[in-house]
C-alpha cells in the first residue's frame, strides 16, 4: 500500500499550486505576445515569400516566456539562440535526408546536442527543427532564410514583448544576474543573498544536482536565503503578525495635504502613514520616500492619494514572521500593513521586527 501510494504521487503533479491570479497573469501575457505578433508582424497563415508567419513552435517558446520566465531554458539567450540552431540544423538536414522518419529524428537529435553545447537549450526548438524536417517543399523554397524569418524575427519579437510584459507586472525577465545591483542602487548584495558563497560555488550546486537547466544563480541564492530564514523562525518560535503588529494607529484621510501629512511624520518620527477611508478601508501607505519624491516635483498642492503606495505587500494576523522577513530583506517597504476584510488593523515595521527578534534572541540566549 506504501508503495503504491509513493507511485500514485509520483507520476502526479511536480509543481506546486499555482494562484489563479498567477494562471491569468502567464495566460494573459501568452495571449497579448502571440496577438501583437499575429496582427502586427506575423502572419497566421504561410507566406513563403517573406517568410514572416506564425509557425506552432512560438507556442511552445510562449509557454516559457510568460508561465516560466526565471526558467534558464526560457532566457533570450536561450530561446533565441535556441530556436535559430534549430532551424538551421532542420533545414540542413532536410536538405540532405530524403527519407522522411531518419531526417526528423536526425534534425532534433543533432538540435540538441547542438544547443548544450552552446548553451542555448529551449525546448520548443526541438520542435522548429522538426517543422523544417516535416515540410520539404517549404524548406526548397526558402532555404535558410527560415532560420531569419520567421524563426529568429518571431522569437525576437516574442522575447522583448515578455520582457515588456514582466516589467508592467511586477516579474523579473530576464532573470536576475548574481551580481546585479540592489533595490538600492548600490554594489551590496540584498541580506537574502548574503550567504557567504561564490558565485562559482552556487554554479557548482547547481551543476553537482544536474540542476543547471531548471534554476539561476541568483535565484538559488535567494531560495538558500529564504531556506535559512524559515529555518530561523524554528528558533524564535512561531510568531505571527498579529503577535508583534502596532495597533494604535495613526492614519491619514486620501485627502490630506503633503504639509500636514509632513507635520505629522515630524511629530511622530513614522516611517510610514497608512491611507484609509472614512470606514477605515485601507487605500494604500506613504513612506518618506514617497513625501522626498514629491518634494523633488515641488507639488505643494498634491494629497494623500496622490502619492501613496496602493499596490504594495500586505499582510493578516496570521501571516508568518518568516513570510514578513521576507518582504522586509528586500528593501522595498519599511513597513507592511496588516489587513481584516480590507480594514487596517495594525502595521509591522522594521522596529517591531527587530524587538521582536531581539526579544527570542535574549531567551534563547
Amino acid at each position: 500500500m506504501k508503495t503504491t501510494s509513493k507511485f500514485l504521487r509520483s507520476i502526479g503533479p511536480a509543481i506546486p499550486v499555482a494562484s489563479p491570479v498567477e494562471a491569468l497573469r502567464a495566460g494573459l501575457g501568452a495571449l497579448i505576445g502571440l496577438g501583437v505578433a499575429g496582427l502586427f508582424v506575423l502572419s497566421p497563415s504561410v507566406d513563403l515569400k517573406l517568410g514572416l508567419y506564425l509557425i506552432a513552435p512560438f507556442g511552445a517558446s510562449a509557454v516559457l516566456l510568460f508561465a516560466v520566465p526565471n526558467s534558464p531554458l526560457a532566457q533570450p539567450w536561450s530561446a533565441v539562440v535556441g530556436n535559430m540552431i534549430a532551424a538551421v540544423i532542420g533545414v540542413a538536414v532536410c536538405l540532405s535526408v530524403p527519407d522522411p522518419a531518419p531526417r526528423i529524428a536526425l534534425a532534433v537529435a543533432l538540435t540538441i546536442a547542438a544547443m548544450v553545447l552552446c548553451r542555448a537549450v529551449h525546448p520548443p526548438a526541438g520542435a522548429v527543427a522538426m517543422t523544417a524536417a516535416m515540410n520539404p517543399d517549404a524548406v526548397a523554397e526558402m532555404g535558410f532564410r527560415f532560420a531569419l524569418a520567421p524563426v529568429a524575427a518571431g522569437t525576437v519579437l516574442l522575447v522583448v514583448i515578455a520582457i515588456i510584459y514582466a516589467r508592467l507586472t511586477g516579474r523579473h525577465y530576464p532573470f536576475r544576474q548574481f551580481d546585479d545591483d540592489n533595490t538600492h542602487g548600490t554594489s551590496d548584495p540584498s541580506p537574502f543573498e548574503r550567504l557567504g558563497l561564490s558565485e562559482e560555488e552556487l554554479t557548482g550546486i547547481l551543476d553537482r544536482y544536474r540542476q543547471t537547466l531548471n534554476l539561476g544563480v541568483e535565484d538559488l541564492a535567494r531560495l538558500i536565503g529564504a531556506a535559512e530564514m524559515q529555518a530561523a523562525t524554528h528558533q524564535t518560535g512561531p510568531l505571527v503578525a498579529a503577535d508583534i503588529m502596532s495597533r494604535d494607529l495613526v492614519t491619514v484621510g486620501p485627502k490630506v495635504d503633503v504639509s500636514e501629512i509632513a507635520d505629522l511624520f515630524l511629530a511622530h518620527r513614522f516611517t510610514s502613514l497608512p491611507v484609509v477611508d472614512t470606514d477605515d478601508k485601507f487605500l494604500g501607505i506613504i513612506f518618506q520616500m514617497h513625501l522626498i519624491s514629491n518634494a523633488h516635483n515641488r507639488d505643494a498642492t498634491a494629497q494623500a492619494h496622490d502619492i501613496m503606495d496602493r499596490s504594495g505587500p500586505r499582510a493578516t494576523p496570521e501571516t508568518s514572521i518568516a513570510t514578513l522577513l521576507f518582504l522586509m530583506s528586500e528593501g522595498e517597504v519599511d513597513a507592511v500593513p496588516v489587513l481584516e476584510q480590507d480594514r487596517i488593523t495594525g502595521i509591522v515595521t522594521r522596529t517591531d521586527m527587530i524587538a521582536a527578534l531581539a526579544r527570542t534572541a535574549l531567551r534563547n540566549g
